[in-house]
């Protein structure tokens, strides 16, 4: 079954393929056949009932500062000439990421997009994790600093983060004594617009963050993120290690509680993350990461079950 895959995603020239899962996701699909063009999402146009995009067509391979070759861009027509849309740009998820999912919503009765644009859109990190408030720490969402004062005075310790961050960024914990909480909500309110996440600390976070990887609805592999020295966030992206882990009896429960539903929207990948064991902080299902580290640890080839699902999901769709 060879496909045309159109990659929409952040340029190439810029990710570190050593442990970039879109990368790991192109190089697999090569490999089985599949063609590959790589476009921007600011690159998405519709017109007459038609979404198309300037696409280069690439090719890819394992070589660092030589990772890719890239053809000269033509119209892609991704209603018609694609079979498979990669949904891959990083986030913010912002209304540009809200935009390209209403555009790709349109022609994912023809072509298969990956993750479904319209599960995408309505299951952001931190808000679809909220159907799953019992495996949850304690969780505020506000832009109220009496709230947040209030949250703090029961629970001694609390974590604040934007409620669309990605990658650990912009996560601050405020002691028991609150310093500096009312000037960091004043700058978070200043930021954005929407309320604000705010956790009861866990000080298992020293133990690690698992970030488990579900395709399809299925567990495909997991690694623990350690803090960097001095901090907190055990997020890759921002100084964590990573480490060979298998899964808590509590963790499978979570996963068997999720994977239907992820199943049933569509979200063929997606990562999850698990505090000490027990506690689901995220759904990742915009740009999930990740594969590259469990094939480390693990030896599991994530990518090519990501790419055997996708297959199996558009060999449905033609009977």
């Amino acid at each position: 079954m060879a496909l045309t895959v159109a990659v929409q995603m952040d340029p190439l020239e810029t990710i570190n393929i050593a442990g970039d899962s879109s990368f790991a996701l192109m190089l697999s699909a090569q490999q089985r056949g599949h063609r590959l063009f790589h476009y921007a999402a600011e690159d998405l146009n519709w017109s007459h009932g038609r979404l198309w995009t300037k696409a280069r067509p690439v090719t890819v391979q394992r070589v660092a500062g030589d990772h890719f070759t890239a053809g000269a861009p033509v119209s892609l027509d991704l209603g018609e000439e694609a079979d498979v849309v990669l949904m891959r740009q990083d986030p913010p998820f912002d209304l540009g990421y809200i935009t390209a999912t209403h555009l790709l919503e349109r022609i994912s009765d023809r072509t298969l997009v990956v993750n479904d644009p319209a599960s995408v859109r309505n299951a952001p990190e931190k808000v679809f994790v909220l159907d799953y408030a019992r495996f949850m720490p304690p969780t505020l969402v506000t832009r109220s600093l009496d709230e947040a004062r209030a949250f703090l005075k029961e629970h001694g310790a609390i974590v604040v983060k934007p409620l669309h961050g990605n990658g650990g960024k912009a996560i601050f914990r405020v002691g028991p004594e609150g310093e500096n909480l009312s000037a960091l909500i004043e700058v978070f309110n200043q930021t954005w617009r929407e309320p604000h996440m705010v956790q009861a600390f866990l000080p298992g976070v020293a133990q690690g963050d698992k970030r488990i990887v579900l395709v399809d609805g299925e567990v495909a592999g997991a690694i623990n993120r350690l803090p960097g020295e001095g901090e907190f966030r055990s997020n890759l992206a921002v100084g964590g290690s990573a480490e060979k882990t298998e899964l808590t009896a509590r963790e499978r429960e979570i996963c068997d509680a999720l994977g239907p539903e992820l199943k049933r929207r569509g979200l063929i990948f997606v990562g999850i993350d698990v505090i000490a064991g027990q506690w689901l902080t995220e759904i990742n299902v915009t740009s999930p990461t990740g594969i590259v580290a469990i094939e480390r640890f693990d030896g599991t080839d994530v990518a090519g079950l990501i790419w055997d699902a996708i297959e199996r999901r558009i060999a449905e769709r033609s009977r």
